[in-house]
């Protein structure tokens, strides 16, 4: 059986395979030489999750999240104040709020579950910041 002949004017056949752009932007055809470039998801265990309740302004912490896995906040009860999430590179000595192109990040004044971060480096530490004005506050930080 012969191969499909490429006729004028075009020139070319579409290819029919996945293909990706690699580093300078031409197109690479994913093949055993040539995968798709992506990245798993760690495979590393979850670590314990952090949880209790704040009764009175407070932090808690540290949650040391797996590189590469979302972590999650969950903030219940009837309360009134705010928490937000810090982060720490040198053991808790120095704890700064997260944020997102300059703007406040993971900083809350009512119940939520949802991922609020991302941790890419090795040993970097999340603790739970709240200044609570009236109730209590259950929380819980996993993966």
């Amino acid at each position: 059986m012969s191969s499909t002949p490429i006729i004028n004017p075009g020139g070319y056949t579409p290819a029919r395979a996945l293909v990706y752009a690699d580093t300078d932007g031409s197109a690479v055809q994913v093949s055993s030489a040539a995968p798709l470039p992506v990245s798993l998801g760690s495979t590393a265990p979850a670590p314990a999750a952090l949880s209790g309740t704040l009764a009175a302004s407070g932090s808690v912490g540290p949650f040391t999240p797996v590189a590469g896995k979302p972590v999650i906040l969950a903030l219940s009860g009837t309360w009134s104040g705010s928490v937000r999430l810090l982060r720490s590179t040198d053991g808790g000595t120095t704890r700064l709020p997260l944020t997102m192109a300059g703007a406040a990040w993971a900083q809350y004044s009512a119940n939520c579950c949802e991922p609020v971060w991302e941790e890419h480096e090795a040993g970097a530490q999340l603790y739970l910041s709240g200044t609570v004005t009236s109730g209590s506050i259950a929380y819980r930080v996993s993966q």
